[in-house]
């Protein structure tokens, strides 16, 4: 498909855009703001002139002008979404202590993402949810969205799985709730921590609440949560890439594994999931795949993992490129 063939499209994105301090597992030190602008930036270069990008974002009043000044330099990201509140805004603190983990502590605290909030972009074709704290986007507002859309709903499990303890220390959640969700979702991703947080053992199990998902159970965790409505499960399983989990026609478990998309050196992995999923709700509305979703998640976090700009993302062309030399016709 050439990108004058794609129908115009719309997706929208929630969650924050949090101002951050990273240090990473090198040593340097970046302060850059963060998540949903990963999310905006690369859909609004895989869109192109075939689309618009609707971010739904509540930032701090201080923040308002740096946020609506970097995303103005993207014609085809509208700003209605964006609005200022009252320390409304996230600022968070990463320390990295190896290429993918780190120690995290927040201090700014973002408003809730409303049913009002979302009122003006209903007629989105998809909703790209990556909230990093799990009162950002509520169980209510994807309730309304599903009630009120036709949009492909894509959620970000961290955002559930994770809370703030005492202290501002960013910390593990069980997601017990996770099956009230569930049917207002479509697609949902997440790594395997994020997966152990929201699949409780049952009694005799040997794993306590909160263990990673090991891979020998995954497939059992995929069915669970499928059989409550969603369309896939995604887990991204760090360099190996990420396997993904449908149902077939006749009700069957139909597994996916979806190798990385190699890169020659990783610079800064700070917001590759958040550029994962941009690619995954992408491809996913070119073919309906999740083969195809996590083929674009796996390019657009690997663009975003070998640079430290905002402009090192490919467009239409380039990544579907990169993505045939992957894996590829």
């Amino acid at each position: 498909m050439s990108a004058s063939d794609r129908p115009f499209q719309k997706i929208a994105v929630l969650g924050p855009i949090p101002r951050d301090h990273i240090i990473t597992h090198r040593g340097d030190v970046l302060d850059k703001y963060g998540c949903a602008l990963y999310t905006v930036i690369a859909l609004s270069s895989l869109l192109g002139e075939n689309g618009v990008v609707l971010p739904v974002v509540n930032v701090a009043e201080e923040d308002e002008a740096a946020i609506r000044d970097i995303l103005s330099a993207y014609p085809n990201v509208s700003l209605e979404g964006v609005r200022a509140k009252p320390h409304g805004g996230d600022v968070v603190e990463l320390r990295f202590v190896d290429q993918n983990n780190r120690l995290e502590r927040q201090t700014g605290f973002m408003a809730p993402i409303t049913p009002e909030d979302v009122e003006f972009a209903l007629d989105a074709d998809a909703f790209v949810c990556v909230p990093i704290t799990d009162y950002e986007v509520t169980q209510t507002t994807l309730e309304y969205i599903r009630a009120h859309s036709s949009g492909v709903i894509l959620l970000d499990g961290h955002g559930p799985t994770t809370s703030i303890s005492h202290g501002g220390e960013r910390v593990r959640r069980l997601w017990i709730d996770i099956n009230e969700w569930l049917p207002s979702i479509d697609i949902l991703k997440m790594n395997l921590e994020e997966a152990g947080c929201s699949w409780l053992p049952e009694p005799g199990d040997d794993r306590a609440p909160g263990d990673p998902v090991t891979l020998n159970h995954l497939a059992e965790f995929a069915e669970a949560t499928l059989r409550h409505g969603l369309r896939a499960l995604c887990v991204t399983l760090d360099e190996e890439g990420c396997v993904a989990f449908t149902l077939d026609e006749q009700g069957g478990l139909v597994q996916t594994v979806v190798g990385r998309v190699p890169i020659e050196h990783v610079v800064d992995t700070t917001g590759c999931g958040d550029s994962f999923a941009a690619g995954m709700a992408f491809g996913y509305l070119l073919d309906g795949s999740a083969q195809t979703a996590c083929r674009y998640g796996n390019a657009v976090g690997a663009q975003r993992a070998a640079a430290t700009r905002l402009d090192g993302y490919g467009d239409f062309a380039t990544t579907t490129a990169q993505i045939r030399a992957a894996y590829g016709a």
